[in-house]
């Protein structure tokens, strides 16, 4: 599929405000605040244990904030479980890749299920209005494959399969949902320099040619620093920074955070 013949999805603003998380007296998250404009990406960074998987996870329902709110197209999302966000058009991926058995298609045609308009008789019973909809839904499923570069894999099972084209996969299942805001966790993550650089290419495209805003987290900071229109910084679950990644990559706390030293004279 070409940029061309993407859907484009209207994207909206997300706001965090404060969230905190506790887990058994531990504050993973401390009063963290940040804002995902429409049609951006925007990278969230920091050192091991800095908070990034819980932030995700707060905002993709998997956690409950102890306070503070996520504002996305006009609803908490630190109030809403899961199948409810996804449904507000928030999609994730892992920085463990998460996928079934069966074929390329198979995984795509998952993250079509909530689209998905005819009952479990109809679909048994093969019902016309059912085949005619599970069509359009393998059409747009090759489609979002064309995209990510994966037409020759579609129909393929997805187990063998390289490291790097299974990366794709969990991206293209996740556009499957028909997003308008991303969250990729560690996209790049065991990937060679080749890989990198591809998929850097991929998340430039999702935000340029589908109007998709997409919340990153990466370790890659040459990626980040490329590609982010916007840089937040957690360290010990508090944001340290926050910015464009010009301004943050120049502060003295990321620095320290990073190097355990003082910005250089």
């Amino acid at each position: 599929m070409s940029p061309r013949t993407a859907r484009t999805v209207p994207a909206a603003r997300l706001t965090v405000r404060d969230v905190t998380v506790r887990f058994a007296g531990l504050t993973a998250l401390d009063a963290v605040s940040f804002t995902v404009e429409p049609g951006s990406v925007h990278a969230l960074i920091g050192p091991n244990g800095a908070g990034k998987s819980t932030c995700f996870n707060v905002l993709s329902g998997v956690y409950r904030a102890a306070s503070g709110s996520a504002e996305y197209a006009g609803h908490d999302l630190t109030r809403l479980p899961p199948h409810r966000i996804t449904a507000l058009g928030v999609a994730r991926t892992f920085q463990n890749i998460v996928l079934t058995e069966g074929s390329v298609a198979d995984n795509l045609m998952l993250g079509r299920h909530r689209l998905t308009r005819a009952g479990f008789t109809s679909a048994a019973l093969r019902l016309p209005a059912a085949v005619r909809e599970q069509r359009r839904h393998r059409e747009r499923a090759a489609e979002i494959a064309g995209f990510l570069g994966l037409e020759a894999y579609f129909d393929q099972p997805v187990g063998p399969l390289p490291y790097g084209v299974k990366k794709r996969v969990e991206i293209a299942r996740a556009l499957c949902t028909e997003p308008r805001l991303l969250l990729l966790d560690e996209p790049v993550a065991g990937m060679n320099p080749t890989e990198r650089l591809a998929m850097a290419a991929t998340v430039a495209a999702i935000r340029d040619s589908l109007g998709i805003s997409v919340l990153l987290v990466e370790h890659d900071m040459g990626m980040v620093m490329r590609l982010a229109d916007a840089v937040t910084v957690l360290d010990f679950g508090r944001r340290i920074a926050d910015g464009s990644p010009q301004a943050v990559q120049q502060d003295p706390d990321v620095v320290r955070a990073y190097l355990g030293q003082e910005e250089p004279a």
